[in-house]
């Protein structure tokens, strides 16, 4: 479908930004499998962390891909669909808001990564990580600063994290209304703090993140 909305020059500059953002696959050109990996949902009060991992076949290029804070939901969407349709082999890790409340969200982002790499169908040799180096995988790791906005397979990956608890915010809407998740995603918006504050927490508040917003015995 975009290929027949990008024409002439338009594509040739789309093209060239894809091959731009495939030089770090290009330096391991020689790995058969090489694996994408980023997260999202580190900062909001509620819901969990989610890690993605993406192996892209040899010489993949999807007209768009990007960092998932750069696109339209309805366009991460679209791309959420077709990274899953195209890819080698593609997982996402979660950790939950009890998990990331004993043992910090660091350490639960890199459980969530290792989580989503360990549940591949193949082993990459190379992981590309958006600026971290996890504890606990083996292989080559290759922390890139700002890495979804500069290598494919993050930027895949990061899709997947983000459409993913995107969809699973939506479902805690049905689950705790009236606190906004599916607007907000559980970041902390001047909704969403009055809403903790009118309602009090729910199971899925991050009780670590919340301290400042209620009493902890609200909710113990």
């Amino acid at each position: 479908m975009a290929a027949r909305i990008l024409k002439g020059e338009k594509l040739e500059q789309e093209m060239a930004r894809l091959e731009a953002m495939a030089e770090y696959e290009k330096e391991y050109d020689a790995c058969t499998y090489i694996c994408g990996i980023d997260e999202a949902g580190r900062g909001p009060l509620a819901g969990p962390v989610a890690a993605g991992a993406v192996v892209l076949p040899k010489g993949c290029r999807i007209l768009y891909l990007n960092d998932s804070k750069k696109l339209s939901e309805k366009r991460r969407e679209e791309l959420f669909l077709e990274i899953k349709e195209k890819a080698v082999a593609w997982n996402v890790g979660l950790a939950t808001p009890a998990r990331i409340d004993e043992i910090n969200i660091l350490q639960a982002t890199y459980e969530a990564m290792r989580e989503a790499v360990k549940g591949l169908s193949v082993k990459p040799e190379v992981l590309l990580n958006d600026a971290v180096t996890i504890p606990g995988l083996e292989g080559v790791q290759v922390p890139i600063i700002k890495g979804d906005a500069k290598s494919l397979s993050i930027a895949a990956a990061s899709i997947l994290a983000k459409v993913t608890r995107d969809h699973m915010m939506a479902e805690y809407e049905e689950l705790f209304p009236g606190y906004g998740f599916a607007k907000h995603k559980g970041y902390g918006t001047a909704a969403h703090i009055a809403a903790i504050r009118e309602l009090g927490p729910c199971p899925i508040h991050r009780r670590s993140f919340i301290r400042n917003i209620v009493q902890a015995d609200t909710y113990e």
